[in-house]
């Protein structure tokens, strides 16, 4: 059997700041067979110079004008060969150097469709101010607001072309909506808990910003989860929020 390939894919945006990181991330992993994409937005504050001084180990760079994060993503999905793959956006980072070596070992397992682990939020100074514990996943988990952290999420690569790519119509809610699509829809598949934390990412985030940006997301949050046929929307959309309370303690 030949041995697994994983694509990671970083989406950046004026990033000179988080984006070194990230990259170096990557590159220092001790599994090796990973092909990594970069899709740049058209950033001008110095993240273009720091992607190239890595250029040579970057398989695929692209820099334009796009859509936003999602419609990004779908752009490195397209360029993605690898037999799974996840992706690492610039104020993520891998949390040691061996979380693609334990992806690559659970998914030797042919049955695995899809893989999710845990993560940390850290603030400027490194410091961890919130714990994302996913716990295993039973089928019906999302109609009482469980979701797994999204920069932890892998998935064999044939079934973006089978459930589809990000639905730039869900905004915000669009990383949520593919995870309801890929786990939710499907509850006969194998689906592997990775208990480690495999990702810390700085808090933050569009979605968070702002009142509206708030209201905008829970909206999308809603329409996602009426769609992707969840039982009770409306109970779902309040215990989503609560479950998030216990990640501070």
């Amino acid at each position: 059997m030949s041995p697994i390939k994983i694509s990671v894919i970083s989406v950046v945006y004026n990033a000179a700041t988080t984006f070194e990181r990230c990259l170096s991330s990557v590159l220092c992993q001790a599994f090796t067979n990973v092909e990594y994409i970069v899709i740049d937005g058209g950033s001008t504050d110095g993240t273009l110079e720091i992607a190239e001084k890595y250029r040579n180990r970057i398989d695929h760079f692209i820099s334009e004008p796009d859509l936003g994060i999602y419609d990004a993503m779908n752009k490195g999905l397209r360029l993605a060969t690898g037999d799974v793959i996840g992706i690492l956006n610039a104020d993520d980072f891998f949390a040691d150097e061996f979380v693609l070596s334990k992806v690559a070992s659970v998914f030797s397992n042919p049955q695995i469709q899809l893989l999710y682990g845990d993560l940390d939020f850290i603030d400027a100074q490194d410091r961890i101010v919130r714990k994302w514990r996913s716990g295993n996943y039973k089928s019906g988990n999302f109609d009482w607001g469980w979701m797994p952290p999204h920069p932890t999420f892998y998935s064999r690569r044939q079934l973006f072309a089978q459930r589809g790519l990000y639905r730039l119509d869900y905004g915000s809610a669009a990383d949520y909506e593919l995870m309801l699509r890929f786990f939710h829809q499907r509850p006969d598949q194998e689906i592997a808990y990775l208990e480690s934390v495999m990702v810390k990412m700085l808090v933050g985030g569009v979605s968070n910003s702002s009142l509206k940006n708030r209201i905008s997301a829970m909206t999308n949050d809603l329409k996602a989860m009426r769609n992707n046929g969840l039982r009770f929307p409306l109970l779902t959309i309040i215990f989503k929020p609560l479950r998030k309370l216990g990640q501070f303690f």
